[in-house]
């Protein structure tokens, strides 16, 4: 079965199912999508990274009860930054919310501050995996990899935000460890339209080189396929 997708009908050989396939939703973090969090701090336009929450949702509501596996990431740093880079920190000072910084939801970007929760609308529920990151992409220096190959998943499905930064690192990882990656365009977001726009066009150039992309009502228009 096929889930339709551009700029091919996804997975590439038809074989998906609940027990195979996993939903990654990225960083829906109140850091990143919340008033007070590290992104309202540089000044952007919340209602772009805020964009994918209703579209998730209702993706959610329609595959939870079908089993199938769902991983939630956070990207963060320790208390103690001993994980955080110089240079990482020192550009986030210039666009205007250092991360480690005391902000309006604690230290921007630090684990176990409330700026670091997964915003209400999307919080995991018992049973979901939650990945602890310390930078863009979801692979590095996590067990995410581990975690997917343990339970046989070979297909991953892409949300969350951003389209052009964590997403996009992730799929890109993703897809060199040979998952077949389908972002989902609606359900995931940039702080800038036109670099939400640009991520989606290079997933589907030279017959799709990261994989291919969907809407949540294109996997919802094939929900059968994951018993």
């Amino acid at each position: 079965m096929f889930i339709h997708a551009d700029p091919y009908p996804w997975p590439f050989d038809g074989q998906i199912s609940s027990s195979d396939t996993a939903l990654v939703i990225i960083d829906m973090q109140i850091d990143f999508c919340g008033k007070g969090g590290y992104v309202d701090g540089m000044g952007y336009d919340l209602s772009l990274t805020r964009a994918p929450i209703a579209p998730i949702s209702r993706l959610l509501e329609a595959l939870r009860p079908r089993g199938l596996t769902i991983i939630h990431t956070r990207e963060g740093h320790r208390p103690d930054l001993g994980d955080l880079p110089a240079n990482k920190r020192w550009r986030s000072r210039q666009a205007g919310a250092g991360i480690g910084d005391e902000g309006p939801c604690g230290r921007v970007l630090v684990r176990g501050e409330a700026g670091w929760n997964i915003i209400d609308e999307l919080a995991p529920v018992e049973g979901e995996i939650i990945i602890d990151k310390p930078g863009k992409g979801a692979f590095y220096a996590t067990d995410l990899d581990l975690v997917l190959r343990t339970r046989g998943i070979r297909n991953l499905m892409l949300a969350g935000i951003t389209t052009d930064v964590c997403v996009h690192t992730t799929m890109r990882e993703a897809n060199d460890r040979g998952y077949e990656c389908l972002l989902l365009s609606d359900c995931t977001g940039a702080t800038d339209a036109r670099h939400h726009a640009a991520a989606l066009g290079m997933v589907k150039m030279q017959g799709g080189v990261f994989g291919a992309v969907a809407t949540s009502q294109d996997v919802l228009a094939s929900i059968e396929a994951f018993r």
